[in-house]
């Protein structure tokens, strides 16, 4: 069983005051912008599956784009093969384990107003600034725990049965506990609207070393974080409170790590998973520090970076593939 997370996470929904304002994060609402959450969740838990038959039908009719796809990548089955999908939904939701989960999932997610609005505040400033990119629809569904996010280039789907509280008793048993502190409804809107960004600005380095593994995602982050007015920093990056100023505390000393290693030139692919991938710390650096360090320390370079250049847009940021030109221009030596 696996659980796919992502990069970034959580935050407390709209905490005004709790961060840096981002020259970008300030443009004028637009009246006929609006993010309406489709509940594939509801209408896939309400099923009855004493006449599934009927009742996969209608589901069939009612999302003919979304379904395929959530029956191949979420439930493994082929989408065709009607009679086996009636079985796997009805084991599914007759299940006694995911029937409880079900029912959780419905009371916790039983006013998506909260997560539309904040949708709408993101995913419009994305729209503003990226007024090529098509928004897609967003969908939540249940996975049985085998699924957190789903994207293509029509919809996010969001496995809203995976960010129930980072306390809900059966998680310890699905996976670490390091990750279990960002499975959290104020984690939705995050992982949404870092699905998008993610998908939507693919890797665009020749030269894999850790040094553009680092400041590629440092870009991302910088545009996660503008355009998520009053999101506090460490939310955004999924760090506790405490793990975001252990990092301001050492950040002169990571870096020296990283300098004096000579690890920020390495194109060894176990080195530099350990800087960004999701782990209980980074190991090249501390075990007393967070994970995915190398992150952190690219995002860093990066408001270094656009502080110091400040004619420089979004639009010219994400296209810089100068990474050295990045890390000179920003002048980085905490």
């Amino acid at each position: 069983m696996k659980v796919y997370t992502w990069l970034i996470v959580g935050a407390v929904l709209f905490c005004t005051s709790c961060t840096k304002k981002n020259r970008f994060s300030e443009v004028p609402e637009q009246d006929n912008f609006k993010v309406e959450i489709v509940r594939f969740d509801k209408d896939f838990i309400a099923l009855n599956t004493q006449k599934m038959d009927q009742a996969i039908g209608k589901l069939y009719r009612d999302y003919p784009l979304f379904l395929p796809t959530y029956l191949t990548d979420v439930l493994g089955t082929n989408p065709t093969d009607t009679a086996q999908v009636a079985r796997l939904i009805t084991g599914f939701l007759t299940d006694t384990t995911f029937t409880a989960v079900n029912k959780k999932v419905l009371s916790v997610f039983d006013n998506v107003k909260p997560y539309e609005q904040a949708l709408t505040t993101s995913l419009g400033l994305m729209h503003h600034y990226f007024p090529q990119l098509k928004t897609p629809e967003v969908y939540f569904f249940v996975s049985g725990f085998n699924r957190s996010i789903i994207t293509t280039d029509d919809f996010i789907g969001i496995g809203v049965d995976l960010y129930l509280g980072s306390d809900y008793p059966k998680y310890s048993q699905i996976t670490y506990e390091y990750l279990t502190y960002n499975m959290r409804p104020e984690n939705v809107v995050p992982d949404v609207v870092s699905a998008f960004i993610f998908k939507s600005f693919p890797v665009d380095y020749k030269d894999n070393r850790l040094l553009e593994n680092m400041i590629y995602r440092g870009k991302l982050m910088y545009l996660f974080s503008a355009v998520m007015p009053g999101y506090k920093p460490h939310d955004l990056i999924g760090y506790s409170s405490l793990q975001w100023e252990w990092c301001r505390k050492y950040e002169k000393e990571i870096w020296q790590v990283i300098v004096d290693q000579r690890d920020l030139f390495s194109s060894d692919m176990m080195l530099i998973g350990k800087y960004v991938n999701d782990a209980p710390f980074t190991s090249p650096v501390s075990q007393e520090s967070p994970g995915r360090l190398g992150t952190w320390v690219g995002w860093q370079i990066v408001n270094k970076y656009m502080d110091k250049n400040q004619d420089i847009t979004l639009e010219q940021l994400i296209k810089e593939t100068n990474y050295q030109k990045i890390l000179d221009g920003s002048g980085y030596n905490p």
